[in-house]
């Protein structure tokens, strides 16, 4: 079967699905790789592998697109579901032989709602997904498919889970997939040099953080590695394929969990004298940060989430607030460059932990910081204590755009409140006059200063939108009130 394999269009600007960790409309456009895609891609030379939001590809040309195909995945996400489902049809419509698979962790959270709800879909494969699909196209039965949910005779039937793929080397390349489809001057992250290519050199995470969606809904916690010979291969194979290419990032759900394996990879990334980043845990020791160092590394992207140590037991964070500290002034020691991800309305967030966190990523002063809104996504414990405590807000968590809402909300902390203080956190950090002058002295030595002017100008669109949003909503608060006060 010649299969499509589609990251769909949705809200401008939303990087959905199919690789991207918080599924949502960014402050600041950014597109990450379809990793998750290009793997079964990879495996079926007639395929074909849209990533429509960075390529610019509308609802209806993904849906002409589709008249070539016997079978679309489609990778979905929570905030995008119910578009993608519509796409579906339309793609259904155009082409009534299309067999539809959806793939992704709303899915696989509860595929047996999905399939009763959503006729257009034929089957569901839950978590990884790259073998059953290229099965599946092959002309296997999903019935003889490891965690496969479908329709037989009028009813829904589940096969039972299959295994986590183990050995990782014998995937094919995911940068192969993306020279033969997709074009790597679409994507864009602001704090990664441009052009860059992402791909994994692992899968799963150890970690328990109770929020974090991959682990918990479709990669899982047992960390698989591929070798160090087969990363390095992958990268000096892209190095010759991507001219002008000027950094490859390690999207691994935690690159450096373990010294011995890191020391080990950064041994065979060193011979290639290259520049990449990678994710990175406050665990990490100096000996391993230097080994990366060395070996080329750039950038990490850390997941602080708070600066109180309360919230950090609450999350199951495995880290302390000391040892953040400690982490950071060892990576900018070695010249390392840090963006901090930090995120609002965790489990027990008031304001006082919301004023250590801004008061602590304030004093360790990353070079870039993404601030998020806690998501309690089905599947995760997250969701689980926000379901049982009823904390889930009735409101979607996401606006018309895309962007983020709470859909958690606490006693005292309100949504708007919550909102507000994204936009507190942003407001005390950027408007210092130092890291106001590194982000200007950094675009202007790169050359990079159209690039500056753009993304102000979108953050500072999104920030005014969200002041209306907290504006609006004490207003209603303030309404309801006078009622209730008055009787009405």
């Amino acid at each position: 079967m010649r299969t499509l394999f589609l990251n769909p269009p949705s809200f401008e600007g939303f990087d959905g699905g199919a690789s991207s960790r918080w599924p949502a409309s960014r402050e600041i456009e950014s597109y990450w790789y379809p990793v998750w895609l290009c793997y079964p891609a990879g495996m079926l030379p007639d395929s074909k592998v849209v990533d429509a939001p960075p390529h610019g590809i509308s609802i209806e040309q993904t849906v002409e697109i589709g008249r070539d195909f016997e079978l679309l995945v489609l990778f979905t996400s929570t905030p995008g579901f119910h578009v993608d489902v519509k796409i579906a049809g339309m793609m259904r419509d155009a082409n009534p032989k299309l067999e539809v698979a959806f793939v992704g962790p709303p899915v696989t959270v509860d595929p047996e709602t999905v399939l009763r709800e959503n006729p257009v879909i034929d089957f569901i494969v839950r978590r990884e997904f790259d073998h059953q699909i290229v099965a599946y196209a092959k002309g296997t039965p999903l019935a003889e498919l490891p965690g496969v949910s479908y329709r037989e005779n009028g009813e829904i039937r589940h096969t039972p889970d299959g295994g986590y793929i183990e050995n990782l080397d014998e995937l094919p390349w995911v940068t192969d997939v993306y020279s033969r489809d997709l074009d790597f001057r679409r994507y864009n992250v602001p704090f990664l040099l441009n052009p860059f290519i992402s791909f994994y050199t692992s899968r799963g995470c150890p970690a328990m953080c109770t929020f974090c969606l991959w682990p918990q809904t479709h990669s899982g916690h047992r960390w698989r590695l591929r070798s160090a010979e087969d990363v390095a291969n992958e990268c000096r194979s892209a190095l010759q394929k991507f001219p002008g290419l000027k950094e490859i990032f390690f999207d691994d759900d935690t690159f450096n969990y373990k010294k011995e394996r890191t020391i080990t990879l950064c041994q065979e990334l060193k011979k290639l004298n290259f520049t990449w980043s990678c994710t990175s845990r406050v665990t990490t020791d100096y000996e391993t940060l230097k080994a990366m160092k060395e070996a080329g590394c750039r950038l990490l992207i850390v997941g602080y989430e708070s600066g109180d140590q309360q919230i950090l037991k609450n999350i199951k964070k495995g880290a302390t607030v000391e040892m953040a500290r400690r982490f950071t002034k060892d990576a900018h020691k070695l010249g390392l460059t840090i963006h901090g991800d930090f995120i609002v309305g965790l489990p027990g967030e008031n304001r006082e932990t919301l004023r250590n966190t801004i008061d602590f990523a304030k004093q360790i002063d990353c070079e870039t910081i993404q601030v998020s809104i806690a998501h309690a996504y089905p599947g995760t414990e997250f969701f689980s204590y926000a379901t049982k405590n009823g904390l889930i807000s009735i409101d979607g968590m996401t606006d018309e755009s895309g962007h983020q809402l709470p859909n958690v909300v606490y006693e005292g902390l309100d949504r708007g409140e919550l909102v507000g203080w994204v936009e507190k956190f942003y407001d005390e950090y950027y408007f210092r006059p130092k890291a106001a002058w590194r982000i200007v002295r950094k675009a202007i030595v790169n050359n990079d200063l159209p690039r500056l002017y753009k993304e102000a100008r979108e953050y500072l669109a999104l920030r005014t939108k969200r002041k209306k949003f907290v504006k609006d909503h004490r207003a209603e608060t303030a309404a309801r009130a006078g009622a209730m006060a008055s009787g009405d």
